[in-house]
């Protein structure tokens, strides 16, 4: 009996230590890491082989460590560069996505050209401090373009009548000036980022067209900065002239604050 008690005590000596031991490691790991930087990047979600073509259906995000984080991976918000290119080599469920893997060395890569989505083409269209977002427009920024023209008003001959319309919408900033995607990765917070008064953009030939066109009447362009996550595509609206303004102001400033009391409402629900 004595010997089953002895056994007994030593078997929980035992777990007690090991109990106290792993509390003790994992107070010693949280505070090594309490002050070391996590951030996202983009992992394959399952086992995938080359020639995938990358979606949101097979790569997600995974928080790590940025200290010893390899320079050539791909963060959270860089997904738009990421999606629809090809793998060339295979990897594993959980495996950190670099450039390397979709045939775009970040050692190697130069020039604008590799990054250019096949089937489409890259266009440079001026722009000034206040039209580019007082310059927070970056390369891979998603944007709409804004157009102001001036025409001869058909209604009053011989007089200039001016009107505002979104051009494109949705359209992609490869580069800001020379600095592109390439160098956006690169980029430190402490390095300063140079002005600029081009941005550079992926469209479709026909489109390309239509903003070379407009580069040359009697106009200007204007950006308007999306959110990464909003892929959505307005209908085409009429374009706005004085009259317009006049008329649409005030349907729109009571569409704003109804959206803004509803945006309100549902965050003291959820709070």
């Amino acid at each position: 009996m004595k010997q089953k008690i002895v056994l007994i005590i030593a078997v929980g000596m035992g777990i007690l230590a090991f109990v106290l031991t792993h509390v003790y490691l994992k107070n010693e790991r949280d505070a090594l890491y309490a002050d070391a930087t996590r951030v996202s990047i983009l992992v394959a979600k399952e086992d995938l082989p080359a020639g995938t073509v990358l979606s949101s259906q097979n790569i997600r995000t995974m928080e790590v460590f940025e200290a010893g984080l390899s320079s050539q991976v791909f963060r959270a918000d860089r997904s738009r560069i990421l999606l629809g290119k090809t793998l060339r080599y295979s990897l594993r469920a959980n495996s950190p996505i670099e450039w390397v893997h979709v045939g775009a060395n970040l050692d190697e890569l130069t020039g604008l050209a590799p990054t250019i989505r096949s089937g489409m083409r890259a266009i440079s269209i001026p722009v000034s401090g206040e039209s580019a977002v007082s310059g927070l427009v970056r390369p891979n920024d998603n944007v709409d373009i804004l157009g102001t023209f001036s025409f001869m008003d058909e209604a009053n001959p011989g007089e200039m009548e001016t009107v505002t319309f979104t051009v494109l919408q949705d359209v992609t900033i490869l580069a800001t000036g020379q600095e592109t995607a390439r160098a956006e990765l690169e980029i430190s917070d402490s390095r300063r980022r140079g002005s600029y008064n081009t941005v550079t953009i992926a469209v479709f030939p026909e489109e390309a067209e239509l903003l070379a066109f407009a580069m040359n009447v009697r106009g200007s362009l204007m950006l308007s900065l999306r959110n990464p996550n909003d892929i959505s595509v307005l209908e085409q609206t009429p374009p706005i002239d004085f009259r317009t303004l006049q008329r649409e102001l005030p349907r729109l400033n009571e569409k704003r604050q109804s959206i803004l009391r509803g945006s309100e409402t549902s965050e003291r629900l959820r709070r």
